[in-house]
């Protein structure tokens, strides 16, 4: 996929600028010189070409009073795309990824308590038979930023 000056500025721009606005994409387009309709064809063929793979904001969720955790599971190569579908049913589970490793699938769980934390997480051994799970609660948090400059060649 070829990304012309306009796809690289967009880029860069709803990195680190993306409008809190009631018409953000016009806002985009008077930024860009470009219409709203170019802006908006031109994101939904970057979603649909997997250069962006998400657009919406990010919280803290600590700071929303939730608590999270990043788990591991065993799982066998037969069975990853059923236990992945039972995972991904939870709402809580915010990334789910397979990894080369003896624990392959590895997700996020987000929950308004610890208490339904480990409540999901027993629902999740109930339901796909999974024993060998990792809980591995963050002891330390680091968030960074990171931005791709773009450029605009």
């Amino acid at each position: 996929m070829t990304l012309d000056s306009l796809d690289r500025r967009l880029l860069n721009l709803i990195q680190a600028r993306f409008p809190i606005t009631p018409e953000p994409y016009r806002e985009l387009a008077e930024a860009l010189g470009a219409s709203e309709e170019e802006i908006l064809g031109r994101l939904e063929r970057l979603v649909a070409d997997g250069v962006i793979r998400r657009l919406g904001p990010i919280f803290d969720s600590r700071k929303l009073g939730y608590c999270s955790t990043l788990v591991a599971l065993k799982v066998p190569s037969e069975r990853v795309e059923e236990v992945a579908a039972v995972v991904n049913s939870f709402p809580g589970v915010t990334h789910n990824y397979l990894r080369d490793d003896r624990y392959n699938m590895w997700f996020t769980l987000l929950e308004e308590t610890p208490a339904r934390l480990e409540a999901t997480l027993k629902e999740i051994k109930r339901r796909t038979g999974i024993t060998e799970i990792l809980n591995l609660p963050a002891a330390r948090i680091f968030k960074l930023r990171v931005n791709f400059d773009l450029g605009e060649e």
